[in-house]
Parts: C-alpha cells; sequence; structure tokens
C-alpha cells in the first residue's frame, strides 16, 4: 500500500470511526486505538503535505481566527414555522390543507422540534463546502469553519450529486450547557440563559479553536438547493441523511391523519427529557414532497408545515435560605435552599441564583414563594417571586463581606457581576489555582491537567502551586489516579515530563510567573504591561510604582481611558506638575521620565491597586520567601530596542504572511512597536498579507491609515539600519505564547523608573 493509499485509508477509517462514536452512540474500538490511528494520519500529513485533503479529519480545527463573517444569500430561502400553542389550530391547519389540495392524499410526519440555531451545510459533489445560518431567511452569516469543529457533521457523503444543501439544527446539548455555565459561573461572567443561546453565541466566536471546545452538535431535518438527487417523502430523506452519516431526529413518527397527530403529540411530550438536546414543541409536516410546491409559503413559513409548542413546565415552592458556594476561581455564587417539589421529572430542593445583581433585579427574598423552572431542562433556576404572597419582615440579600470558606476578603472587580474571594491561599480555591498555574500560558505544564490537579490536592501532594517544586518525580511516578469507573492508573513517565516542565519554568519570563500566580483581574495582556518596568520578580517587593500610579490618576482626577491623546498628554509635564502639587506631590526631575511618563498612562488605576493589594498580603510574603528558597527570581523579557522606526508606532496584521505571524509580532514588539488585535483611530499602519481579512482592511481604508506590504515592513526598518530578516532564534519568547500575541499587548523599555515621589 502506498504513502497516499495509507493515507486515504486512515482518513476513511477515523471518518468511520467517528460516525459510529459521535452520530450512532456506538463505539467499536478503545479511545487508545483510536488516538493511534489519528497520531499515524497526523503523521503522514505532516511528512506529505501535498497529502492533506480538506475533508480530512485533521483539518476540522486549522488556520488563524476569523476576523469576520462573510455574508451567504440562501436560495430558497430558509423560512420559520408558523407555531401554535393550540391543538385546535392543528385541526384548522389540516382543513386548510384539504382545501389547498383537492383530490390530493397524503400523511403526517411529527418530530421534536429542537430549540437550536438554523443551519445550512452546503455539499458539492460529497464534499462540504459551506455552513451558513438562517440569519433573517434571506442573507445569513458563513460559519463553515466554526461548523467543520463539530464532529457528527460528516466532511464528505457518498452521494456525488451537483449540489446538496442539508438544514437542520446546531444545538448545545444539556449535560454540555450545564457544563459550560459552571465554568461561566466560576469565571465571574453572565451565564447563558439557555443552551440556545450558548449554541447562537458559540456560533459566533471568531476562533475555531474556542468553538471545537464548545459541546456542540447537530440534528439534520430538512433541505434546501438540491442538484442531481430528489427524494419523494420527507421519510425517504430522512434514512438517506442517515445512510450518508448525518444525525437525524431521534424520534419520528408518521400519521394517517390529524387524531394519530394528536396522539403522536402526546407520547412526544413523555419524552420531552429523553433527548440530549432540548426540545419545546413538535413539527407536523406533509410527509409527500411532491406537494410543497402546490401549497407554496408565506414570506415568513412554508404551508406545509406547523410548530406545536408545549407549555413550559414551572413550579411553585418557598425559598428556606441562601447559601453561597465559593468556586474554584473564587468566584461567590449565591444557591437557593427550597422546599422540594417535583419538576420535569426530578425533584428540586436547591436552585443556583447565579450572582447578588440577579438577586437584586428579580427582588428574591428568604421566606418569598418562588417560581422555578428548569433553564434548558438541566440546570434549576429561580424565574420570579409571587410578590403578593411575601409575608411582613423580608429583608433584600446580600452577599458576605468575607469569604464563607476561608473569612478571607470579598470583593467585586470592575466589570464583573461575580463577587470573589480574594484569598489566594483559600481552601476552596487550591484546585483552580493549580490549573492556572500549569496552563500553556502560564508555566505550561502540560501533564498536569484538570484530573491530575484535582488529584493532587485531593492527596494533600499539593496545597500551593510552588509544592511543585519539591514533588519527589520518582513518588510522583507511582502516584495513582483513580478514574471515573473506579479503575486505577499510575502517573508513570508522565513524572519525568513534569520535571523537565518544571526546570523549563524556572526560566520562562516574569510576565508568565505574573499571570500564574492568579492575582485577581490580571490576566495575559495585564501581566505584560505590569512586567515591562521590572528586570526581575524580586523587584517587585519594594516598588512604589503602582503607588505612584494610584496617586497620579487621583491628581488628575481621570480615568485612563478619560484622556484624550495619550502621547500628547505624556508631553504636558507642566499640566502633570500642576495637577499633582494639588496633592504636595512634586516628579523628580531625571531623565527616564518620559518612560514613566508612558507607564503611568497605560496601566489602568484598577491594575496598580489590585497589584498594591497583592504585595501588601501575606500570600505574597510567602510566594517571595518560597521562590527566593528555590533560587527562582523571573526576569522580564529582553528590551526592546529605543529610537527604531517602529518605536511607538500601533501595527495591526491581517491576511496570509510568508512568516508565522507570531515571529512577526515578537520581532515588531522586540524593535519598539505595540501590536492590536483590530483596527482604530490609534493604529499607526496595517500590514497586509495575502487574502487579508475584509473587516480590518475596510476599516483602514475608512480611516485613511497607511497600508504596508510584509516587504515594505522589513524596508521600514532596514532603513533604520536594523536587520531585515526575521530570525526566529532571536525573536523573543513570545513566540511561543500564541494566545498571548493575539491581544493587544504593550511593551516598554525596559529601564529604571529613577525616582519616587519626594
Amino acid at each position: 500500500m502506498s504513502v497516499a493509499e495509507r493515507a486515504a485509508w486512515l482518513r476513511s477509517e477515523i471518518a468511520r470511526h467517528d460516525r459510529l462514536y459521535y452520530v450512532e452512540a456506538h463505539p467499536v474500538i478503545e479511545d487508545a486505538e483510536y488516538d493511534s490511528l489519528w497520531s499515524e494520519l497526523e503523521a503522514l500529513e505532516r511528512e506529505h503535505p501535498e497529502l492533506i485533503t480538506p475533508d480530512s479529519p485533521t483539518q476540522r480545527v486549522s488556520g488563524e481566527p476569523l476576523e469576520g463573517f462573510a455574508k451567504v444569500r440562501h436560495d430558497p430561502p430558509m423560512r420559520s414555522l408558523d407555531k401554535t400553542y393550540d391543538r385546535g389550530e392543528l385541526n384548522q391547519f389540516d382543513s386548510f390543507l384539504h382545501q389547498q389540495l383537492p383530490g390530493e392524499t397524503w400523511d403526517y410526519v411529527v418530530e421534536p422540534k429542537v430549540d437550536g440555531v438554523s443551519i445550512s451545510l452546503l455539499y458539492r459533489k460529497g464534499h462540504f463546502v459551506r455552513a451558513a445560518t438562517r440569519g433573517n431567511g434571506e442573507i445569513g452569516d458563513d460559519v463553515t469553519a466554526n461548523v467543520r469543529t463539530i464532529r457528527s457533521i460528516p466532511l464528505s457523503i457518498p452521494c456525488e450529486a451537483e449540489l446538496v444543501e442539508i438544514r437542520g439544527e446546531i444545538y448545545m446539548t444539556r449535560e454540555g450547557f450545564a457544563a459550560l455555565n459552571r465554568l461561566e459561573d466560576e469565571a465571574g461572567r453572565e451565564p447563558f440563559a439557555n443552551p440556545r443561546n450558548a449554541a447562537a453565541g458559540s456560533l459566533k466566536l471568531l476562533d475555531p479553536r474556542e468553538v471545537a471546545r464548545r459541546p456542540l452538535d447537530a440534528v439534520l431535518y430538512a433541505s434546501g438547493s438540491l442538484q442531481g438527487v430528489s427524494f419523494d417523502t420527507h421519510t425517504e430523506m430522512m434514512r438517506t441523511f442517515k445512510q450518508w452519516g448525518f444525525k437525524t431526529p431521534p424520534w419520528l413518527r408518521l400519521c394517517l391523519d390529524m387524531s394519530q397527530v394528536m396522539e403522536a403529540l402526546d407520547e412526544l411530550e413523555l419524552q420531552r427529557h429523553a433527548f440530549e438536546f432540548e426540545m419545546d414543541g413538535a413539527v407536523i409536516k406533509v410527509n409527500q414532497r411532491r406537494l410543497y410546491a402546490k401549497l407554496g409559503s408565506t414570506a415568513h413559513a412554508p404551508r406545509s408545515a406547523r410548530a406545536y409548542k408545549y407549555a413550559p413546565e414551572r413550579a411553585q415552592t418557598k425559598l428556606l435560605g441562601i447559601t453561597v458556594q465559593v468556586g474554584r476561581t473564587g468566584v461567590l455564587t449565591p444557591v437557593a435552599e427550597l422546599v422540594p417539589v417535583s419538576l420535569a421529572g426530578s425533584v428540586i430542593a436547591r436552585a443556583t441564583l447565579h450572582n447578588a445583581d440577579m438577586i437584586h433585579e428579580k427582588d428574591i427574598r428568604v421566606n418569598d414563594t418562588v417560581i422555578i423552572s428548569k433553564h434548558g431542562d438541566v440546570i434549576p433556576a429561580v424565574d420570579g417571586v409571587v410578590h403578593e404572597l411575601r409575608p411582613a419582615g423580608t429583608v433584600p440579600f446580600q452577599m458576605p463581606s468575607v469569604c464563607p470558606v476561608c473569612g478571607g476578603e470579598t470583593m467585586r472587580l470592575e466589570g464583573e457581576v461575580a463577587t470573589r474571594c480574594i484569598n489566594p491561599e483559600c481552601p476552596a480555591q487550591r484546585v483552580g489555582h493549580l490549573e492556572l498555574f500549569v496552563s500553556r500560558n502560564a508555566l505550561d505544564i502540560a501533564a498536569i491537567g484538570g484530573k491530575m490537579a484535582e488529584a493532587l490536592v485531593q492527596s494533600g501532594l499539593v496545597i500551593q502551586p510552588l509544592d511543585l517544586f519539591h514533588l519527589d518525580c520518582q513518588k510522583l511516578a507511582t502516584f495513582r489516579l483513580i478514574a471515573e469507573d473506579g479503575s486505577e492508573r499510575r502517573f508513570g513517565k508522565k513524572a519525568q515530563d513534569v520535571q523537565r516542565a518544571l526546570v523549563r519554568a524556572r526560566t520562562l519570563p516574569l510576565h508568565r510567573w505574573l499571570f500564574a500566580l492568579g492575582i485577581p483581574g490580571i490576566g495575559e495582556t495585564a501581566a505584560r504591561i505590569l512586567a515591562a518596568p521590572f528586570k526581575t520578580f524580586s523587584e517587585l517587593k519594594t516598588t512604589h510604582l503602582f503607588h505612584e500610579v494610584t496617586l497620579f490618576y487621583d491628581a488628575v482626577g481621570r480615568r485612563a481611558e478619560d484622556i484624550p491623546n495619550k502621547e500628547q498628554f505624556a508631553g504636558e509635564i507642566v499640566y502633570r506638575a500642576t495637577a499633582l502639587a494639588h496633592r504636595g506631590l512634586v516628579l523628580r526631575d531625571d531623565p527616564a521620565r518620559p518612560i514613566r511618563d508612558r507607564f503611568l498612562l497605560t496601566i489602568k488605576p484598577e491594575m496598580a491597586r489590585t497589584m498594591i493589594r497583592f504585595l501588601a498580603s501575606i500570600y505574597a510574603t510567602h510566594v517571595f520567601e518560597r521562590l527566593e528558597a528555590l533560587g527562582i527570581n523571573p526576569v522580564s523579557e529582553a528590551p526592546q530596542e529605543s529610537g527604531t522606526a517602529l518605536t511607538g508606532k500601533t501595527f495591526v496584521l491581517t491576511g496570509t504572511l510568508s512568516r508565522p505571524r507570531e515571529s512577526i509580532e515578537a520581532f515588531i514588539r522586540a524593535q519598539g512597536g505595540v501590536i492590536q488585535n483590530s483596527v482604530s483611530k490609534k493604529t499607526a499602519y496595517l500590514v497586509v498579507g495575502e487574502n487579508p481579512g475584509g473587516t480590518k482592511y475596510a476599516k483602514a481604508q475608512a480611516l485613511s491609515i497607511p497600508q504596508l506590504t510584509e516587504a515594505q515592513l522589513l524596508s521600514m526598518i532596514s532603513e533604520n539600519n536594523h536587520p531585515t530578516e526575521l530570525n526566529p532564534e532571536k525573536v523573543t519568547e513570545s513566540v511561543t505564547t500564541p494566545t498571548a500575541t493575539k491581544t493587544e499587548s504593550k511593551q516598554y523599555i525596559q529601564d529604571d523608573f529613577l525616582g519616587d515621589f519626594v
């Protein structure tokens, strides 16, 4: 068998097992065997890139994040369905059809109404070429890159027809929705209202790699344009779709008349909670497709089908109390303690209240009579209060000012809905802190994932992340992990991977360590900004810069974002001195003032206050002591060159460049330039490669922002006697941190900041 034949066989075999696992839920091989097939195909394609095909399973997630969505015109339009809650209107629908189709006979099909996001999948000669949302029915968004990540959607089908358009719904599984909302709560973000919103939000993400992490799936039940293939009935089309490898509605009833339709509706309602997707009703459609053209459609919906919606399931009970849980990231989540009540097939005694804002908005109080429902038929939630039944003496709820687990201080960060425990040593946060510490953009200790981190904490081997540096390699190798099925396995050779990663972590730059420490409100970009003016981690112990930042903004009386034209403002020394004088403060006259000025105007006051709290904490004292004992003193990245043609200028990159984008971004930073993710008035240049993104390109033109080719960028550097070639071995460490380089991060000349306030 040739290499090409082997690659083709591997693609076919992986696709077959994907279908068995994701569509038919009947896997026939173990995960290790599947992984072996995948690894072999990846290796072959790496050695022979000419063998890579668009429908290869390795290409489901590939390429750079999208810059926006192209528009797609639907032909025929994607129409919605007329809906009703009244069964009498279904009888009227049946009478209408008999009036429109005298002498014709037909039967009905009843299917569950999937509450998801409508999608159109286009195949040419059996190959998947495009996916588009419904949009307004006439025009939708091209979401091909995102839909390719959904493993139940085949990238090729056994059909040689010129064109096949298959329509259906993208949905989020109930279990996946519950897990995603737990993560949103943990991160202090507003949770999704229901699985449909979560699915729609996922499809709008511009990074397919992030979409791939979301628990999305699809069910296909309709067609659009067909060229070279046809179907007599809907049931025939569903059988064919299933043979082609698509997920079709898991429940379908063929009914001879409307009386059988009513029976099917009753039967389906009993199955309401049996499906993995949220189902809020049924779809009744004519089975004979030849009649669709005769019936036609209105401006909004086909006349051959109706949607029947079931009444929402709710229950009424009493709120006995509100307890507060502390999650892995320190987020405090209020939980309603209820008088147990039956709802949607289960007994509910607790329900999430999400955050203080939601409680205040709905005016929920202890001893209230409340209405509860299951969001997505998964997560019990309090929908509202029966105010007329409120007893006297109730009081509004207040989030605790101290952590219910450790007694530490709580706070609410600006721009967040969550209240957090800010004690990094809180026992409830140990697993979350360890997961952050070892994450890719922190210290990148890949062998310690979520399950391993949890096991190490539960065993007592790791209490604080820095305990990793004291782990004995042999002891770690014999450490046993207990799987969900109760089986045990040793950590084994991965212990050596951990040790190597820990050795490498000692040399990682300061901003990576700042991010790894899990300081509340300090993400990757903030860590880069905060690390810029310091040479080593130990300098943070004695710095007054963060106090200087807060004093400066207090004196000026304005926030950083309120200051127009920061570069001009940075030069107004007289104005600044006058403003500071109101607080009795004078800046020492020194040659480093422009550097200090730029730092003052870049860091946000809330960042500075966060660092002041951190540096004053017992936790920070412990961190300094332990790092010193370990002989670790992280240093900043290599200083940027000053006085180059790029110094202080802001660049945005778009399109495909001849070198890896991360390398070019790192090189620009090393020359004193600033990288932005999107075009704004502050952008100095747009660097344009092949196939540039339409959004960035159009905005740059609208703002009259100069555009450079890659060659012009290098020429611009060489004119200032700087090298014109990008040497991957000499670019800064940020090349190995793709996520960090995708965000706007500003770095500044790392020099001593001379003098303090006197």
